[in-house]
């Protein structure tokens, strides 16, 4: 395009090089270099919770979902339609149809209250999971926190082929020959909206995939963040290996790391697992020092309050107690030695008078800590050991990690951890797929199936190499499949005293062996007995639940502990999650303030997620000061002065709405509050979504 734009500054016919510079730049705008695929027909999703009626666009819950008709008039139960080509009529009983929503249209989302788990009822951290199509869950949390997730972890479908991923709710197989840019313009339109969640200055975005599609995905992050650094790692999941026909078995995935502004990996205490060569012990283990100071300058006169005599069972060498320091010219012979006992002085192997690296305080906080190793009898005393402040250091935070004492009391670390970048090519035996994915899920979930859930640990390290320094992170996965990502912050939040708060989205689809056995006893989505068996009621939520709870599905407590932290499974999390439906709104009643009770569980998350999920039993109030939540409402305008007057008694309210029509209005009410941020609403809400909308 240089050599185009060079050229046309070369015509000087000066009308003619502004109309073909305008035409070079359109040709720039086109997609004709990169990453080429079908832009295929817009995504449709359902809408159960919206009642058919006049004008509403549907279709048949037994038929395709792209399939659709406009509903023209309905009677006796009965609804006239018109296809989408506008070329036929039919007839079909209402309680047949659901209304769907095209992917582009705006719509007006709404968060409806499932279920909570509370298991840390002083603190006001709640994780959430949505139960929603994650196009249109991307689309209201766009509205919520837009430029503020630190990272999105998502493991999207593989695309293997298999019937492992739907578009427009029909299963995409591996004889389609559209297949792969189906599966590219399904997550173009996603990452196009994540992109926007993320922060601008400092974020990161981490995508799993295996060999289907990880060159397509590559070009496609290399297109959508020009700006950012993108690498891939590989990360073996499998020891035994999935087989391939006529092909060597699949051991690993890849990581696509798309780190953004000022993001980038942080060194963390790692196990030797993680260095690029395992044999390498350079540096791996605590340094013992010597007790006893060497040198010339380490003679008895130098530091006489370092001469002290270390008494231990004559026998058997045990430790027993230290004595005072003797002072210069005091013969240490005639300090008194009980029976049965040996004191042990710094003598050199030539027999000179030293004196020991650590004053007598010291070494009896070092010795009640571990930090004193006793070795065997010698000639002139005992081999007595200690570990230096730098040693002691790599303990204290974390670097090392211990694992026991030794018969002296002094530690052992035989699982040493410390400061390590590692490399692309991951070989982490926590990291196996099925011990600590498959398996660990069955743990939790006895006889509810999920395909191919990731290890736990997995999971943690990949986001801790991004977020260990961000206690406070939003975390955010929207292809959320068995919850193991905010399984896997609860974990890391337990480690460190984190504050990370991570939202999940997944779908509630059946698996499609479940949804031939439902339909064959007549049932429909949408039914309960269908929704019951869907993803996300039937593994995410539970799995959610009982991980935070320490139990299993059946409550029974859960065994072992976790890996690296050793925090009993049983003891749970001190964290607490709500689980909430996705659901559209009516966008006449939301302007007229008929839907406030619908919307307040939106304006909590936008609010930051504080406490529980504030609920109303009826009605519109004229104001709500939510302190708990962080959060206030003023919905008639009228009332202001007394809702100044309450803020001003409640400090920790950061975000206020106003409801009002006026930006003049808005402006002069948000001017006398002292308060982080204020929205006028309903008017950023529906405006939002309205002008969204066209954001293809």
């Amino acid at each position: 395009m240089a050599i185009l734009n060079d050229l046309v500054s070369q015509i000087e016919d000066k009308a003619l090089r502004e109309r073909i510079a305008a035409e070079v730049d359109k040709l720039a705008k086109q997609k004709k270099f990169g990453l080429v695929f079908e832009e295929h027909l817009p995504e449709c999703t359902p809408l159960y919770d919206i009642p058919v009626k006049k004008g509403a666009k549907v279709a048949l819950k037994a038929g395709e979902v792209n399939d659709f008709y406009t509903v023209l008039k309905i009677e006796d139960g009965k609804a006239l339609c018109l296809n989408k080509d506008k070329t036929d009529t039919a007839k079909f009983a209402v309680d047949e149809l659901v209304c769907i929503a095209e992917f582009g249209e705006p719509i007006y989302p709404y968060l409806k209250p499932i279920d909570t788990v509370c298991n840390a009822p002083d603190s006001n951290l709640w994780h959430t999971l949505i139960e929603a199509d994650n196009y249109h869950a991307l689309q209201l949390l766009e509205y919520l926190y837009a430029g503020k997730v630190d990272c999105i972890y998502i493991d999207p479908p593989y695309n293997t082929g298999a019937r492992d991923w739907k578009y427009n709710n029909d299963y995409v197989d591996g004889n389609d020959q559209y297949r792969h840019s189906k599966w590219l313009s399904m997550m173009q339109k996603r990452l196009k909206i994540a992109k926007r969640l993320l922060n601008p200055n400092d974020s990161v975005l981490i995508i799993t995939i295996d060999e289907k599609e990880y060159l397509h995905l590559g070009c496609l992050l290399e297109e959508m963040f020009p700006n950012a650094l993108i690498q891939m790692i590989s990360n073996m999941i499998s020891s035994k290996g999935a087989s391939r026909v006529q092909q060597f078995s699949r051991v690993d995935e890849y990581l696509f790391i798309v780190t953004i502004g000022s993001a980038s990996v942080q060194r963390l205490p790692l196990s030797d697992e993680w260095r690029m060569n395992p044999d390498d012990k350079r540096g791996t283990k605590l340094r013992w020092a010597w007790l006893i100071r060497e040198g010339a300058s380490g003679t008895r006169s130098h530091s006489p309050g370092n001469f002290y005599p270390i008494f231990v069972d004559a026998q058997t060498g045990k430790y027993i107690g230290i004595g005072d320091p003797l002072p210069v010219g005091v013969d240490r012979n005639t300090v008194y030695v009980p029976d049965g006992q040996r004191a042990i002085w710094p003598l050199t192997s030539k027999g000179e008078e030293h004196y020991w690296n650590i004053k007598p305080q010291k070494f009896l906080d070092y010795k009640e800590k571990g930090y004193i190793q006793f070795g065997r009898f010698n000639a002139n005393g005992m081999t007595i050991k200690f570990l230096t402040s730098g040693e002691i250091e790599k303990i204290e935070n974390g670097s090392f990690f211990i694992d026991g004492y030794a018969e002296d009391g002094s530690v052992i670390s035989t699982n040493e951890f410390r400061n390590i970048m590692p490399g692309t090519q991951w070989r982490i035996t926590a990291h196996d797929a099925t011990r600590h994915g498959t398996d660990l899920l069955k743990k939790i979930l006895p006889g509810r199936a999920f395909p191919y859930p990731k290890s736990l640990y997995a999971v943690h390290d990949t986001i801790n190499f991004f977020v260990s320094g961000k206690k406070n992170a939003i975390v955010l996965d929207f292809f959320a499949g068995s919850g193991t990502t905010l399984h896997a912050v609860n974990l890391l939040n337990a480690e460190d005293g984190g504050q990370r708060r991570c939202i999940l989205v997944t779908n509630n689809e059946v698996s499609d062996e479940e949804a031939k056995k439902l339909t064959i006893q007549g049932y429909k989505p949408g039914d309960e007995e269908w929704e019951k068996l869907g993803i996300a009621r039937y593994v995410t939520w539970p799995r959610t639940v009982c991980s935070i709870e320490g139990r299993d599905v059946n409550g029974n407590p859960l065994k072992g502990n976790y890996i690296g932290s050793d925090l009993p499974m049983a003891d749970g999390f001190k964290a607490n999650a709500a689980y909430f439906k996705l659901g559209f709104l009516d966008k006449t009643k939301v302007s007229l303030g008929m839907q406030f009770k619908e919307i307040l569980p939106t304006l909590w998350m936008k609010a930051g997620a504080h406490g529980p999920c504030p609920t109303i039993k009826a009605g519109v109030p004229d104001m709500l000061i939510l302190p708990e939540n962080k959060f206030a409402v003023l919905v008639d305008e009228k009332q202001y002065i007394e809702f100044s007057e309450k803020l001003d008694e409640h400090p920790e309210i950061e975000t206020v709405y106003i409801v009002t029509d006026s930006e003049s209005g808005y402006r002069d009410m948000i001017a006398g509050l002292n308060v982080k941020e204020s929205f006028q609403f309903y008017r950023d809400y529906l405006d939002n979504f309205r002008i969204n909308s066209v954001r293809r």
